[in-house]
């Protein structure tokens, strides 16, 4: 059984709601505690974040089985971890032993036995998915926009842009991608052989080294800078010669594991747990052929091989070069987030790019943004965003689109894009760089949680913190001015 949180109070514990905090903190965690204790104390906005949160585990176990963690906390320590940008050692450290944070989670001073386990902690935060934070993330905006709005009818004006958010991986060869499939390969065969009694791999750790030392030598090669094009030729065929060296190693132990796999299957003695971890195996053995394939077309064969024939990881396969032409970034490894946010600075709704350009993206991301926020009349963009028929289509949706073309303007362009709403709309569109630049301060540097799924949650969990925080920002500030006013008068 599982609930959002305990409302029955026990007289030792103190209530969320009452919880005070330093309101001259610069610091971002009392911000997102306090727009956290907003959620709590307001019954409206509370009914239907818990509402949503509900929706994590499925009906039939909400009511069966044993307790889990309350989900009001899951949704504390997540929008936690990726709003001070902590790894779990520093959440599980935090959860435990930081005061103003345990009483968000419904402990007492005196409550010094109840702690939370690491992996408990990890279990956990994974249970939120990207629906259910977007959902959650809606109620939070419209919650600031009761706050910001000076109307009944306030109209809110978005700015669009995308950056890139990098995966935890390391800087692609195909001579390095090979030995990461040849060494988690050589592990895990060897690790069921050790558990079924098949004693073949047990050199497995020395077998990894000799093939990194054949990695290491080809690495520490280096082209002739001779003039002399025969000397050049002798030290292009010796590169190629060490090359042909390292895949036919890696060839053997490949050809030695697909043997294992096969005797392992023949004798029908593996468990559930052995059997998956062995088509895990398989999958590295076909990584390690793609690598030793693509190696052999690029030295032996002098073959450029196609972008699109790439990959860029073997743990992270969703990961993508990208190349936007930034000053000193020459490339960026991971996949590019669309965000489009108000002039308050919420972010409105945000989308994971896979395999697309900004401009294949712009009207699905305003018609998103409209069908969660319908007050949206207007949006900026830069260049990146143009096309002919993003500029027409946007139009139909929106009062303002502000869209500036690329290359050579006609009059008619001309008019739109020397207006002065136009110019006034496109020096406010900067303002989108410093939701960016907050993000990825605020743990969108870099995503840390693994596959695809892992990602997008991460990205979700990130745009829903920092809107969090806005929101107890402007609760801070609300309060400071009160408490102004009140020593004035």
């Amino acid at each position: 059984m599982r609930k959002v949180i305990d409302l029955q109070m026990e007289f030792w514990k103190k209530d969320i709601a009452g919880i005070e905090f330093d309101l001259k903190s610069r610091d971002e965690i009392p911000q997102l505690l306090m727009g956290l204790q907003h959620i709590y104390r307001t019954p409206l906005i509370r009914k239907k974040v818990f509402g949503v949160l509900k929706q994590i585990v499925p009906k039939q176990s909400q009511e069966t089985g044993r307790p889990g963690m309350d989900l009001w906390k899951i949704l504390v320590l997540g929008t936690l971890r990726l709003n001070c940008n902590w790894d779990y050692d520093k959440v599980h450290e935090m959860a435990n032993n930081h005061l103003k944070l345990r009483q968000m989670l419904g402990h007492s001073e005196a409550d010094s036995d109840s702690s939370y386990a690491l992996q408990t902690i990890r279990d956990n935060i994974v249970l939120l998915t990207p629906p259910i934070l977007d959902e959650i993330n809606q109620i939070v905006v419209n919650a600031g926009h009761s706050m910001t709005a000076t109307k009944k009818d306030q109209k809110l004006r978005g700015s669009c842009d995308s950056f890139v958010v990098e995966t935890d991986v390391h800087y692609p060869t195909d001579i390095n991608l090979l030995f990461d499939a040849l060494r988690k390969m050589i592990s895990l065969i060897a690790i069921i052989c050790s558990e079924t009694g098949i004693t073949c791999w047990r050199q497995s750790h020395h077998n990894i080294l000799k093939v990194k030392r054949l990695l290491r030598g080809i690495q520490a090669l280096k082209r002739s800078s001779s003039k002399d094009e025969v000397k050049q030729q002798i030290r292009e065929q010796f590169i190629a010669g060490e090359h042909q060296k390292y895949t036919a190693e890696c060839q053997v132990f490949v050809t030695k594991t697909k043997e294992t796999i096969r005797i392992l299957r023949d004798l029908g003695i593996l468990t559930f747990s052995q059997d998956l971890r062995l088509a895990a195996v398989e999958e590295y053995i076909a990584h390690a052929q793609r690598q030793i394939e693509q190696i052999h077309r690029r030295v032996v064969l002098d073959e450029k091989i196609p972008h699109s024939e790439k990959v860029f990881s073997i743990f992270e396969p969703h990961t993508e070069w990208i190349s936007k032409g930034k000053a000193g970034t020459p490339q960026e490894l991971g996949l590019k987030v669309c965000v489009l946010k108000d002039q308050f600075g919420f972010i409105l709704h945000h989308q994971v790019i896979e395999q697309q350009t900004d401009n294949q993206v712009a009207v699905a991301m305003v018609q998103e943004a409209r069908s969660r926020f319908d007050n949206l009349i207007a949006c900026s963009f830069d260049k990146g965003f143009y096309s002919p028929e993003n500029r027409r289509r946007l139009s139909d949706i929106l009062e303002l689109v502000v869209l500036p073309k690329k290359g050579r303007l006609s009059v008619r362009d001309k008019e739109i894009e020397h207006s002065e709403e136009f110019i006034e709309s496109r020096r406010r569109h900067s303002a989108v760089e410093s939701s960016i630049n907050a993000l990825e301060n605020h743990g969108l540097d870099r995503c840390l949680d693994h596959g695809l799924n892992g990602f997008k949650r991460y990205v979700a969990l990130s745009v829903l913190a920092r809107n969090i925080q806005i929101l107890g920002h402007l609760i801070q500030q609300k309060e400071l001015k009160r408490q102004k006013r009140k020593k004035a008068a």
